[in-house]
């Protein structure tokens, strides 16, 4: 039987509003460059993907990143958790088998106060 789950605490409620505005306002920024948003926060057994963008018959796999400053986007990237997000892609390719024969591709967004969003292309390999 599972155990009960515990209410989320303030800071954890804030940070996932967060989270989840950064990753509207990624998916807005990738419209703009003009790929098109296949699906956001992807949940599956293995891990989350915060978006699926496709543009020129590439599909993207985009972790979205928001840190308080621009400098430390090194740290930021030193955080994903490519394993995970490798895995999350490999189980959303299996539902969705048409993709296999098509490029694919892990991206990485940075947002920051202030700034503009830094779009890295290619970032790691799955």
């Amino acid at each position: 039987m599972p155990s009960p789950s515990r209410p989320k605490s303030s800071a954890r409620l804030a940070a996932e509003l967060s989270g989840r505005r950064g990753e509207a306002f990624a998916a807005w920024y990738l419209r703009l460059k003009g790929y098109r948003i296949v699906e956001a926060r992807v949940k599956t057994p293995v891990g989350e993907i915060d978006l699926v963008a496709r543009r020129l018959g590439v599909t993207a796999f985009v972790e979205v990143k928001a840190r308080g400053r621009r400098q430390s986007e090194a740290e930021a990237l030193g955080a994903v958790n490519t394993r995970r997000i490798a895995r999350a892609a490999t189980y959303y390719v299996a539902l969705h088998p048409r993709l296999a024969a098509t490029p694919l591709r892990f991206d990485v967004i940075f947002l920051a106060p202030l700034t503009w969003p830094r779009h890295v292309k290619d970032a790691f390999r799955g």
